[in-house]
């Protein structure tokens, strides 16, 4: 996968870009927050929602159907609110899988398109007009705005993948001896001109993870929380984060739940 990133990504060592527009230190007078704030007013991924629900309703792939009949959580073609409730447990798979976890399984099985082709076409290059993937994730996750998360812990394995997300936050590792709670766990932390959010403070976590996927301002695409975390990893020097991994739904799934309440309001603008 390449790499793209600007001057100020290079400068970041952990997940700052994780913090959205509204919560960023807006002082008045503060020219970064204005500049922030007209930024996010003319959002470019509302785009992404026109072309996500395009693909949604198309009949695609090798079995030429549409992605109707893909249960997300709430039944069949059931969108409003499933993503406030990602991830969760699926019998069909056995397994807890996020939004984008549970979209590739749906485009493979209904669709019949190749899951390792998807997996490596998910994350669009920089400038690009974006994946299928990053625009589906946001035309579902647009269809719960306005909807509250609510992310329940009712099944065994929901409670085991929480609990080994709560410890990868936690746990320092790779050649820097980074978490992402060195970051992350408290308040008024800012790297350069970026601030951090506070993980372990309610308010911030809900401004967070409702407001993913989200247009990356610096790369002129749509993000997703697959993308954000494996951003985190690459800056805190770990071992690359496969796409869809346990660890990968694992971390989604503590952050979720722990903001759970927060009132889903995508695209988010990241800087």
């Amino acid at each position: 996968m390449k790499r793209w990133y600007g001057v100020a990504t290079v400068t970041i060592i952990c997940a700052s870009a994780i913090y959205p527009v509204a919560a960023q230190n807006n002082k008045a007078g503060d020219g970064l927050s204005i500049g922030r704030q007209m930024l996010a007013e003319d959002n470019p991924g509302e785009l992404w929602i026109d072309r996500g629900k395009k693909l949604y309703y198309e009949r695609r792939g090798p079995k030429s159907v549409s992605l109707e009949q893909c249960d997300f959580g709430l039944g069949a073609g059931k969108l409003e609110g499933a993503s406030a409730q990602l991830p969760r447990h699926f019998a069909d798979t056995d397994n807890v899988q996020d939004l984008e976890s549970r979209l590739v399984t749906c485009m493979v099985q209904l669709q019949g398109f190749n899951r390792e082709a998807l997996i490596k076409r998910a994350i669009s290059p920089a400038g690009s007009e974006g994946s299928d993937v990053e625009a589906l994730a946001l035309f579902i996750t647009s269809r719960s705005n306005g909807m509250k998360m609510n992310l329940a812990l009712d099944h065994p394995k929901m409670r085991e993948m929480y609990k080994a997300g709560e410890y990868l936050f936690h746990r320092r590792a790779g050649q820097t001896d980074f978490a992402c709670v060195q970051c992350h766990g408290e308040a008024n932390k800012r790297i350069r001109l970026q601030d951090l959010v506070n993980m372990t403070d309610k308010k911030q976590i809900q401004e967070v993870v409702s407001t993913w996927p989200a247009y990356r301002g610096a790369h002129f695409v749509v993000r997703t929380m697959q993308w954000r975390l494996y951003d985190c990893f690459w800056q805190m020097r770990l071992p690359e984060l496969k796409y869809l991994s346990d660890t990968s739904i694992a971390l989604t799934t503590y952050l979720h739940y722990q903001g759970n309440g927060a009132v889903i309001k995508a695209p988010g603008f990241k800087r």
